[in-house]
């Protein structure tokens, strides 16, 4: 097992991993821009490094630092959290490359994931669902013309290397295929430095369903069940639950089954997400996640594990203690994404936090790095919290929720608090019947 782990990320995420490491006995580093001297991560981890200026590229994205770090402080791992370097492949080279090692898969894994055409092709052959499509990338117009006439409209046209809903275009007939066509390219090239896109076929009232996966590297690996992450703005998830309220116990057994078997197959490592449209009972893959998810707490929440304990142990080369057989789903959990910002137009709302209340109380959770005085800074994500509620059952999961919610306390800045709010009254989020659009939907009709 390792001495001694340095966590490359911040926030509630990094806070995470530090308290896994101080129950396995294990020292914890911080690393920090200098915008962060104050977080709490720094606070309550062992030892801490800064690493560079505020700006994400000049210290949480600057691998030969954080690599640095490692080297003063001794430690022999790296937990890169979610987001920033988690899915580099580059930089989990680096890290195998100085003797250290990755918490998470091998880079191989991380690159063949991390390109999306290639992802979907390595998902089809594992036997995988995928939504029908290109083969491969488009590269003109009359090219995307013939794969939607083939595939019918309407037709979505996604860049290779996205994610966060750039360079994401959609068409609902072939007069609309070539503006979308070409601001797709447009937007890909602006946000990730490649203009390559394919097509999908664009379903009309999917959810957004993933399948939590582990694996140990030698072969093999189990799912732990699904989240239904469908409540969504502008492709970025807002609200996840689990079980999902749509899916039956043979379609989450069958692809589970079918996610675990192709882990296996691939050799995979560690903690990953295989993400989903699901429509009339019918799974399409659309990408996976090779790493720890924002929305694990609910996973954790009904199967009574900590992923990212598992996720140290097996990087250390012990071996994995999940076991299918062993996990069983009790009861259902419930997470909202405390975001600082204001609520209709959801813009950051940086500042400093004069009084701040954490929810307690039977079957709820709270993964936060603010505090009392803390000046949310203006150059990260505005994710500031996340509220996680578990219960027997969905409806006292929603209502534990809502008792919840009505104690937090965030004074001095803008929340999502009272959106989450206001969503809990709405029938559908009460009987769970949403779709990947409804709460665009939802937003038009009470903000306009």
């Amino acid at each position: 097992m390792f001495d001694k782990i340095l966590i490359a990320n911040r926030g509630e995420i990094a806070l995470r991993v530090i308290r896994a490491c101080r129950e396995m006995g294990i020292a914890s580093v911080a690393v920090h821009s200098t915008a962060d001297a104050d977080a709490m991560h720094v606070r309550m981890a062992d030892e801490s490094v800064c690493i560079g200026p505020p700006p994400s590229a000049s210290s949480y994205l600057s691998m030969p630092a954080i690599i640095s770090a490692c080297e003063i402080t001794g430690a022999q791992a790296i937990h890169p959290g979610y987001g920033f370097l988690s899915e580099n492949a580059t930089f989990v080279q680096m890290v195998e490359d100085h003797g250290l090692t990755f918490i998470g898969p091998r880079a191989e894994h991380i690159r063949i994931m991390g390109d999306k055409i290639t992802a979907k092709e390595t998902a089809a052959q594992l036997g995988i669902p995928v939504v029908p499509g290109s083969e491969g990338g488009v590269a003109d117009v009359e090219t995307a013309r013939q794969v939607a006439a083939g595939i019918g409209y309407p037709v979505i046209i996604k860049a290779t290397a996205g994610g966060g809903g750039r360079g994401m275009k959609v068409a609902h007939d072939d007069g609309a295929l070539e503006v979308a066509f070409r601001t797709a390219r447009t937007e890909a090239k602006a946000a990730f430095g490649n203009p390559d896109v394919y097509i999908e076929k664009y379903l009309q009232k999917p959810r957004h369903i993933e399948i939590q996966v582990f694996g140990d590297g030698r072969g093999r690996a189990v799912h732990l069940g699904e989240r239904d992450c469908s409540l969504q703005r502008r492709h970025q998830k807002v609200l996840e639950e689990a079980p999902g309220p749509a899916i039956t116990a043979e379609e989450r057994a069958r692809i589970g089954k079918v996610c675990a078997d192709a882990m296996a197959q691939l050799g995979y490592a560690g903690a990953g997400t295989i993400e989903f449209l699901y429509e009339d009972g019918e799974f399409y893959f659309i990408e996976m996640n090779t790493r720890l998810q924002v929305e694990h707490p609910v996973t954790e929440a009904i199967f009574g594990v900590d992923l990212v304990r598992e996720q140290i142990c097996v990087a250390a080369g012990n071996e994995m203690t999940l076991r299918q057989e062993d996990l069983s789903i009790r009861g259902h959990a419930i997470e909202v994404r405390i975001n600082a910002e204001r609520v209709p137009d959801f813009a950051p709302c940086p500042g400093r936090v004069t009084q701040y209340h954490a929810p307690g109380g039977l079957g709820v959770r709270v993964d936060s790095a603010i505090y009392d005085g803390y000046s949310i800074p203006p150059y990260y994500d505005s994710l500031i919290g996340k509220l996680i509620v578990h219960g027997r059952d969905r409806p006292e999961a929603l209502a534990r929720l809502n008792r919840a919610l009505s104690e937090l306390i965030v004074d001095g800045v803008d929340t999502t608090v009272p959106l989450f709010r206001e969503l809990l009254k709405d029938p559908d989020i009460q009987s769970g019947n949403y779709s990947i659009h409804w709460l665009e939907r939802w937003l038009e009709r009470h903000y306009r």
